[in-house]
């Protein structure tokens, strides 16, 4: 396993990280929970991406129980506050980020996170006053940097500018083969600022994995073909995004790789990309997903895979 800088950060973390959204909120047993972490420590991974709103807490307390087995120090830890706890728990507000990071620390098991990072940006809450509360969670030792996930650009630029708060060192888009929307604005910003991305669903949700086929039935135990998992992925499930994907198998073989090592490999081909966040509901997927750090695409190959994706691509 290969390691990268976190932003401006002292954080070194896993070219692969293992994230939580669908997975352990529900999706999966606490035994296959348990496995892939433990998979995920063996495989030099030590990047864990959580939310507060996995599962209303769900996540984070299967989380809490898993990692208390392991050395606190071993594995750098996220977490996420704005989407709605409850009827009136929601947004960046200072009372609301105060609370959360408690219930969240109290659910993990742990006196503080790695990384705190704001879910989306809050239209209803003035920009002085989050900066200025996860300033405080920052400097009350409850949380070591700050990110954010899909924020306005405008917002991100406003937000450094801002007199006496903690800087940012992440920035969480979705990114892959497939949405490349970060590329324009977000990831130039970024490099500027030194804040590093770390994607989520460079695998399209399992897309780019190949595993769907146009005109077939999702495999029985796919994230396609399960009622807690698949709220998400219907719109990638297309048949032109499908056979575009197919199209890949064999720019993957010639270079000698899984469909999985490809999609993830060139996503780490961006140097302002600190991890790639995969989920995983079984170890051997883990494994897979670990098996893609270090992996060098060359111009040939990069070439062809635009070539087969050229008509789906989201820019």
């Amino acid at each position: 396993m290969n390691y990268r800088k976190l932003g401006s950060s002292g954080l070194e973390v896993s070219e692969v990280s293992l994230g939580s959204w669908l997975t352990y909120s529900g999706g999966v047993a606490r035994e296959q929970a348990e496995a892939c972490v433990k998979a995920a420590f063996e495989e030099g991974i030590n990047f864990i991406d959580t939310a507060n709103v996995y599962g209303r807490g769900a996540a984070e307390s299967l989380l809490g129980e898993v990692l208390a087995g392991y050395d606190r120090s071993s594995y750098v830890l996220a977490t996420k506050v704005y989407f709605p706890m409850s009827d009136t728990d929601r947004g960046l507000s200072a009372t609301q980020i105060h609370k959360q990071i408690d219930a969240s620390l109290e659910r993990l098991r742990t006196d503080y996170v790695d990384l705190y990072q704001c879910h989306r940006y809050d239209e209803t809450t003035p920009l002085q006053e989050t900066m200025g509360a996860l300033s405080e969670v920052v400097r009350a030792g409850k949380a070591r940097h700050i990110g954010f996930s899909e924020w306005p650009v405008e917002k991100i630029e406003e937000s450094l500018a801002l007199p006496g708060v903690e800087r940012w060192v992440s920035s969480q888009p979705q990114y892959s083969m497939l949405w490349r929307a970060p590329e324009a604005e977000v990831i130039p910003l970024c490099e500027r600022e030194d804040i590093s991305q770390i994607v989520w669903s460079p695998l399209g949700q399992g897309v780019l994995t190949g595993k769907y086929r146009p005109g077939e039935q999702p495999p029985a135990d796919s994230r396609a073909a399960s009622d807690s998992m698949s709220n998400f992925i219907g719109q990638l499930m297309q048949a032109p995004v499908l056979e575009a994907v197919q199209r890949l198998r064999p720019v993957a073989e010639d270079a000698g790789l899984t469909m999985v090592q490809l999609a993830l490999a060139w996503a780490l081909r961006q140097p302002n990309l600190a991890s790639a966040i995969v989920g995983a509901s079984r170890p051997e997927q883990v494994r897979a997903n670990a098996s893609a750090s270090g992996i060098t695409l060359d111009a040939s190959t990069l070439v062809a895979v635009d070539e087969a994706l050229a008509a789906v691509v989201v820019r």
